[in-house]
């Protein structure tokens, strides 16, 4: 990289506060250890190895248990072979009234003979139920292991308890094994997501989550880069809670166990309103905006960590509706009806119809990670 675009990148006055250089933060004093940017770079040859540990999971431990449970992979019926209509499901998976008239006189087939034609070709491209279960219970067994984790890292550290220690004496704040370990697994998880998102089940908030594991991403790798790590394991302890249950979920719903599927819906509903809702920004990102002001004055890197954060809690709220409108009709009809956003981006009447409950709920994150995307962090 030219050195004048070097600079222009890593310029001190935009990362760190004012009358601190990257000098002060490659000298720390002896027994104590700041974070280097370099460091973080191995997230990235993790990230494949996470991909390989999550085949490796939904292979060995995932699919044995779908077993167990009696989630079959399933063979779905396969569309006449036609080229003609191939090419055009290529293009376009729902052709509209007008195609499929054109279709009709070209073929001399009944225009419903091509509805179903297309109807079953759509079927062998959708996943299986196992293959989404497998999906479920790798970010499940993740979440609830790295929350695990965290809690155990946070519950002994002040700044959980007070947030404006999250500021004291910051940038100058030494970083621990464990805050290490955890950036680094998060981030690797998340690129891994950011790769895989184009090979698991297409949903229609996908480029929500694509902008949500973006926004994820940079905000793990900036706020490592300033130190800003106390307020940053905050965030994702924060976004990983409800992520559990979200996954919890499914699992249960794919194993058609459905009122424990809705217990676990409406405790998840519950527990992303609480911390995504109510700790994150009335907690999290009140001491990042107002306390950090307050001890350390704003600068030009602090605008852009804020507005991350401010982009996340847009995604929070957008994907608060939607389980919340399927959180109400578990409540009063009996039974969580499918996701809104579905595996898929269209469907026929008829397919609506025989839609399975929740089909995959990222993120955050949800996307809900998890996402309401299944997916993802959402994250």
């Amino acid at each position: 990289m030219p050195p004048s675009i070097s600079n222009w990148l890593w310029s001190e006055r935009f990362w760190l506060p004012e009358n601190v250089s990257w000098a002060d933060l490659e000298r720390p004093p002896p027994g104590v250890e700041y974070p280097r940017l370099r460091d973080i770079f191995i997230a990235l040859p993790l990230a494949v190895g996470v991909f390989l540990l999550r085949l490796l999971f939904e292979r060995l431990v995932a699919k044995p248990c779908a077993h167990i449970l009696q989630i079959q992979g399933g063979v779905p019926r396969r569309a006449q072979s036609n080229d003609v209509l191939e090419r055009v499901y290529q293009s376009k998976a729902c052709p509209d009234t007008r195609q499929l008239e054109g279709l009709s006189k070209q073929l001399d087939w009944d225009v419903r003979k091509i509805q179903r034609w297309f109807r079953i070709r759509r079927n062998q491209d959708r996943p299986s139920t196992q293959k989404k279960f497998c999906e479920s219970m790798w970010r499940f067994t993740f979440y609830l292991g790295i929350f695990i984790y965290a809690i155990r890292h946070l519950w002994v550290s002040p700044w959980m308890w007070d947030t404006r220690q999250c500021w004291y004496n910051y940038p100058f704040q030494p970083l621990s094994p464990g805050q290490y370990n955890y950036y680094i697994a998060e981030l690797a998880f998340y690129w891994s997501l950011m790769f895989s998102q184009f090979t698991d089940i297409k949903r229609k908030d996908f480029f929500i989550m694509f902008v949500h594991h973006m926004a994820t991403i940079m905000l793990i790798t900036f706020s490592y880069a300033n130190n800003m790590l106390r307020a940053g394991t905050l965030v994702m302890c924060v976004h990983d809670a409800s992520d559990i249950f979200l996954e919890a979920a499914k699992l249960a719903n794919y194993a058609k166990y459905q009122r424990l599927c809705d217990g676990l819906f409406v405790v998840f509903s519950i527990s992303f309103f609480l911390t995504r809702l109510v700790i994150y920004p009335f907690w999290i990102v009140y001491s990042v905006l107002f306390e950090s002001w307050e001890i350390v004055g704003p600068y030009q890197a602090w605008w852009l960590l804020n507005g991350l954060l401010l982009v996340l809690q847009v995604l929070h709220v957008i994907w608060f509706y939607l389980v919340a409108r399927i959180a109400v009709k578990a409540i009063f009809k009996g039974k969580v009806s499918k996701d809104d956003r579905s595996d898929i981006e269209s469907s026929s009447d008829e397919e609506l119809k025989s839609k399975t409950p929740i089909q995959t709920l990222k993120p955050k994150d949800n996307g809900l990670n998890g996402n309401l995307n299944g997916d993802a962090h959402d994250h």
